[in-house]
């Protein structure tokens, strides 16, 4: 792969160059609200890969935590989000999250967002190391499609605000002092790569997922922005934690689908292959912190399957709050009201991402993140449960409080720094002995068994030494599922990195080697393009 600010090579001469004021790029509930909170003041337009709706928002079950519920408040919503994240949490950023979150989930209940209720009362729900009942929840276990519905019919209504579907990110475009100035895009409509010149982009991509073999995440999740900004000269934060979800359907020939917290909230219990529960003697039990319960069900699957039973519950109460789930699982021929489900970890949110301030500010000029692609250490080692959605939502209003301050001005295609193709060294490619999808399962694969939940140095090692050779041989073409693949090697090194130079284990990263948490190791890790030495900073 090329070691330079661009993927693909390309002339300026050749390219269609389109305008706009701000440029968002992600259609999640970040950069939706975003586009909303900007909209008015400046020209919007809003880039995405596939359709408007298809994010890791859409696939959101369990819910939105606020602190709304009348025995609540910010200040108890701060205190469990720091017990979770495990002595890493950037504690202003949390303080932003809790304390504004009720003014924009208000703001969602006003687009059009309809949150369950009980006697026309919003209904709140537990999830795993809350100590309240503080996650809004809807149609029962589709909370995040609810909120994708309504946001997506506000934004095609707004006449500011311009819509590019099926549009693939590939890089972002640089002047010649590192401000961003846009970015450099794949049309699947025409098949032709264009430029779209911005006085600011916003990042709100999403996250991770599809770099490992059992995700809960959707296809699209494989860390585009991160590896744009990457590759672009932004620094990246955290990479080594990544959360997975202690409880996804895991059946032969389905995918991992999502069996949310909220299950467990609901009384729910796990229960090993002789009906044993094993999260009785475990502080917290089936509501302990993501990791915990992630490594226990882990440690349970080495002498056979492990199964979330739910046949406690009535029938109705089950139909009323997990009718997705209870669907999904009738279609591969499980009653959740009559059978124990069979589940297993699967990776679920990357905690680490793109290193913006309190305000949503990258090391680049006029390069912002927010959402899950962005790391302000908000959320420290371990995410909270349902913590996710707040954070794109709050961020995504604080960026646009952020731009609106700042005095923007248009950049110019003369100033953008070009990229020729170049022969060199393009027959030293991987492609001649392995094809792309080959390449992409032995990525996942490794990723799995060797950065997954349980690591050691060993297998980091040689993960690493894989990644980086191939990521060295590997040279895509302009097609998505390429360009797609050269980000996944790109990221998946940096992951492995960033985890074998870490030699503690703390919230979502644990070493086997290093089993215990460190209090010098309470630092964020900060990887750079062109610096192979990873750099720290203290909390």
């Amino acid at each position: 792969m090329k070691h330079n600010a661009y993927l693909i090579p390309w002339d300026k001469k050749s390219l269609k160059v389109n305008q706009t004021e701000i440029l968002i790029l992600g259609s999640g509930i970040a950069g939706l609200y975003a586009s909303l909170k900007l909209k008015g003041e400046y020209q919007v337009t809003i880039i995405t890969k596939s359709r408007i709706t298809e994010s890791n928002t859409e696939h959101a079950q369990g819910g939105i935590a606020v602190a709304l519920n009348v025995d609540d408040s910010p200040g108890v919503h701060i205190e469990d989000t720091l017990k979770a994240g495990a002595g890493l949490c950037n504690i202003e950023a949390v303080k932003i999250m809790a304390e504004k979150g009720p003014e924009c989930v208000r703001d969602l209940i006003n687009l059009g967002t309809e949150f369950d209720r009980v006697n026309n009362e919003l209904d709140f729900t537990r999830e795993a190391a809350h100590s309240k009942n503080r996650v809004l929840h809807a149609l029962g276990d589709a909370t995040g499609g609810e909120i994708e519905r309504a946001l997506v019919e506000v934004v095609q209504k707004s006449s500011g605000i311009r819509v590019e579907e099926n549009t693939f990110v590939i890089d972002l475009l640089r002047e010649a002092d590192q401000s961003i100035a846009g970015a450099l895009v794949y049309n699947e409509d025409n098949k032709k790569m264009e430029a779209w010149l911005a006085k600011a982009v916003v990042l709100a991509t999403g996250g991770i997922g599809q770099l490992y073999k059992y995700t809960t995440n959707p296809e699209v999740a494989t860390g585009d922005g991160l590896a744009a900004a990457y590759r672009a000269g932004a620094e990246l934060m955290d990479m080594e934690f990544v959360q997975f979800h202690p409880t996804a359907l895991l059946l032969p020939g389905a995918p991992s689908f999502l069996i949310s917290e909220a299950a467990r909230g609901e009384g729910a219990k796990l229960v090993n292959h002789q009906g044993e529960r094993f999260m009785e003697n475990i502080s917290g039990k089936e509501l302990a912190p993501r990791d915990v319960v992630a490594r226990a069900i882990w440690s349970q699957m080495k002498t056979g399957q492990v199964y979330l039973d739910f046949t406690f519950a009535s029938i109705q109460r089950l139909e009323e709050r997990f009718p997705k789930i209870s669907k999904t699982c009738l279609q591969y021929g499980i009653d959740i009201t009559k059978t124990p489900v069979p589940i297993g970890p699967a990776a679920h949110y990357m905690m680490g991402g793109i290193k913006v301030n309190n305000g949503g500010e990258t090391n680049l000029p006029n390069l912002y993140a927010c959402g899950e692609c962005a790391c302000s250490g908000l959320h420290g080692a371990n995410r909270l449960a349902s913590n996710s959605l707040l954070d794109g939502l709050v961020f995504s209003a604080v960026i646009a409080g952020t731009i609106k301050k700042k005095k923007l001005t248009m950049p110019t295609w003369a100033e953008i720094i070009n990229f020729p193709a170049s022969q060199e060294g393009i027959q030293d490619t991987i492609k001649e002995t392995k094809g792309p999808p080959q390449l992409k399962s032995e990525i996942r694969e490794i990723m799995w068994e060797k950065v997954g939940i349980i690591r050691h140095e060993e297998g980091l090692r040689e993960a690493a030494q894989t990644l980086e050779h191939y990521s060295h041989h590997f040279f895509p073409e302009l097609r998505v599922e390429e360009m797609e693949l050269a980000n996944m090697l790109e990221l998946s090194l940096l992951i492995a990195e960033a985890a074998l130079h870490r030699h503690e284990s703390r919230g979502g990263h644990f070493r086997s080697d290093y089993p215990l948490a460190r209090e010098d190791w309470r630092k964020h890790c900060v990887q750079k393009k062109g610096d192979r030495n990873i750099s720290y900073e203290s909390i």
